[in-house]
Order: C-alpha cells, then structure tokens, then sequence
C-alpha cells in the first residue's frame, strides 16, 4: 500500500512531529510536580538528554513514544506499510540507541525509568513510577503524596491501579 500523501506533504507533516514537551510527557510532569517532586528536563549533560530528571534522587524518566521507540505488543508500534526498510532501520537504530543511552546512565549511577505512551492514557504508569520512586528511598513520601493527589480528583482505589 502507497502513502496517501505526496512526499512533500509527509515531509511537513513528519516535520511538526515534537521531540519534547509532548502530551504524554507533560501528563507525567504533571503528575510528579503535583507530588511535590521538582525536576529539570532534557538535559544535554546526560546521555540521551532524559524527558526528566530528578537530581536529588539520582533518577532519570523518559517518555517514549510508542511508535518511534518500538513499544512491543503495542498496536501504535506497528510499522508503515510504505517505505519498510526507512521505517524498520530508523526505529531498529532508535532502539540500540535508547539501549545504550540506558546502560551509559545506569553506569553512571543513575537510575532509568521508560514510561510509554500508551501508558499515560489512563494513568497506567502511576503505580510504575511510585515503585520506582520508592526504591529512591522516598517509599512514604512518594506513595502518600500519589494517594492524596489522585484522592482530589475524586478517583476510587480501583481506579487508581486499573
């Protein structure tokens, strides 16, 4: 199957396509800064520039999209039709990238969450990000603070962790 676009207009329309400050990444933000978390993003000192870091915990998050990152088993991951071997190359070199950006902080001594796209949709990524918080040592703050903020927007226990 051929692109319903010419190659000019999926040029600018995959030229608009963000690299940070995207929805999902400003869902997770949100989340954290209403925790009372305090944060810097993407910074160029890192290996791979992290959506988020969190200094005082040595912690570092990215949000990666489902498709550029090659999130397995999800539906938004699958590849084009058109062009097969520029899309299975460039999201292949996305992948060892996103690799070695991970080993390279992790020797450094940091810490590395992926948090999915898909995942921010509803709220999946909640409980994943308040373990992994914990283990920094913050396992009453993080959790108590979670709790409460998801408490205000009136959502029941089994809301929380569906």
């Amino acid at each position: 199957m051929t692109d319903i676009y010419s190659k000019e207009k999926r040029s600018e329309l995959m030229s608009k396509v963000r690299t940070t400050s995207t929805t999902p990444e400003l869902i997770v933000r949100q989340k954290l800064h209403a925790a009372g978390f305090r944060f810097t993003l993407h910074s160029k000192k890192l290996p791979g520039k992290p959506d988020i870091i969190l200094p005082k915990y040595k912690a570092v998050i990215f949000v990666h999209g489902c498709f550029w990152h090659h999130h397995l088993h999800c539906g938004k991951s699958k590849l084009p039709q058109s062009n097969v071997d520029f899309w299975r190359s460039k999201i292949h070199k996305n992948v060892e990238r996103d690799l070695a950006k991970t080993v390279q902080l992790k020797s450094l001594g940091w810490r590395v969450l992926v948090i999915w796209e898909c995942e921010t949709k509803n709220e999946k990524f909640v409980p994943k990000m308040k373990s992994f918080l914990a283990m920094g040592c913050l396992a009453g703050t993080m959790s108590h603070q979670l709790d409460n903020d998801m408490r205000k927007k009136g959502r029941s226990n089994a809301e929380k962790y569906r």
